[in-house]
C-alpha cells in the first residue's frame, strides 16, 4: 500500500481520497495538519501507486486495510478522514473498528445503502448534476476499452462540471490525476469500488441503526441539503458544516476553509 507520511504530533491522522483522485488531493492540507499530527495520506486499495488486486474492494475489507496500516505504523487509534469513496472506507473503519478510531471526519460522501438504487439514470429537462459514472463504472470491461489512455477527458469533465472552482486545479494537478487512472488496470480497480456497492449495501443492513459511536464531523458543499439528513441519523455525536458554494472536491477547491473546520474539530 502506497502512502505519504509526515508530521510531528503524537496523534495519527489518516486521510483517504476518492474517485477519481489520489493522495495528491490532500497536498494543500498536509503541511498545516502536520504541525499538530502525524499525518498519512493513503492511496487506498486499487488507487495510484498501491496494489490493484482482482478482489477485496468492498468497503469493510478496504477499512481492514487501513486498520492494518494504522497498526503497522505503531498506533492503536487514529483520527480518520475521507472524501468520496475514501469517505465510505472511513465510515466503515469507524463502524467496524470503533476501538481504533479517535474521531471521524467525512465530506461529500455517505456509505452505500439501498437508497442508492433510487439514484436516477435519466435527468429531468435542464437538470444539472447527473452522476452518469455511477452506472458506467459498474459495467465490467467496457470502461477499460473506452478510456485506457484517454482518462484525461474524464478528469477534465469532472473538474469542469463538479468543481465549484475549476481554476483551483493547475495543469500539473490535472495531469497527475489523469495519469493515475489512465491504464486498464487502474480503471478496473477504481471501478471495482463501485462494483462492490451491492456487498456494501448488504453490510450496511447489518450495521446498527446508529452505527457510528465516535465523535463525527461531516462537511458538504452544494450537496448539503440532500446529504445532511442522510448522515445525521448515522452518528450519535455529529457536527455538520456546509461550505456554501463549494463543489464536490473540498480538499482541492476549498483547502483553507476545510482546514479551519478540521483543526477546530480535531484539536
Amino acid at each position: 500500500m502506497h502512502y505519504v507520511i509526515g508530521g510531528q504530533g503524537d496523534d495519527l491522522m489518516v486521510l483517504l481520497p476518492g474517485w477519481p483522485r489520489t493522495w495528491w488531493q490532500f497536498r494543500k492540507l498536509m503541511p498545516k495538519l502536520a504541525e499538530r499530527f502525524r499525518v498519512v495520506a493513503v492511496d487506498i486499495r486499487g488507487m495510484g501507486d498501491s496494489d490493484k488486486p482482482g478482489c477485496g474492494y468492498d468497503k469493510k475489507n478496504m477499512a481492514r486495510d487501513i486498520y492494518e496500516l494504522v497498526r503497522s505504523l505503531g498506533y492503536s487509534k487514529a483520527h480518520i478522514c475521507g472524501e468520496d469513496i475514501g469517505g465510505m472506507v472511513a465510515y466503515s473503519y469507524a463502524v467496524n473498528h470503533p476501538e481504533a478510531t479517535d474521531k471521524l471526519a467525512l465530506w461529500e460522501t455517505i456509505h452505500p445503502n439501498e437508497g442508492f438504487y433510487g439514484i436516477p439514470m435519466l435527468p429531468q429537462p435542464a437538470q444539472d448534476g447527473l452522476q452518469w459514472w455511477l452506472a458506467f463504472n459498474m459495467v465490467k470491461d467496457l470502461p477499460e476499452a473506452v478510456l485506457t489512455g484517454r482518462f484525461r477527458t474524464v478528469q477534465d469533465w469532472i473538474i469542469e462540471h463538479y468543481s465549484g472552482s475549476p481554476e483551483s486545479y493547475t495543469e500539473e494537478d490535472r495531469a497527475i490525476y489523469a495519469a493515475a487512472y489512465n491504464t486498464s488496470d487502474a480503471i478496473r480497480a477504481g471501478n471495482a469500488w463501485y462494483q462492490e456497492w451491492h456487498q456494501d449495501m448488504v453490510d450496511d443492513k447489518e450495521y446498527p441503526e446508529t452505527p457510528i459511536t465516535v465523535p463525527t464531523l461531516f462537511l458538504a458543499g452544494k450537496s448539503a441539503p440532500l446529504i445532511f439528513p442522510m448522515i445525521e441519523k448515522k452518528a450519535a455525536d455529529i457536527r455538520t458544516v456546509e461550505l456554501a458554494g463549494a463543489g464536490h472536491f473540498l480538499s482541492d477547491e476549498r483547502p483553507d476553509d476545510l482546514l479551519a473546520v478540521l483543526e477546530d474539530f480535531f484539536v
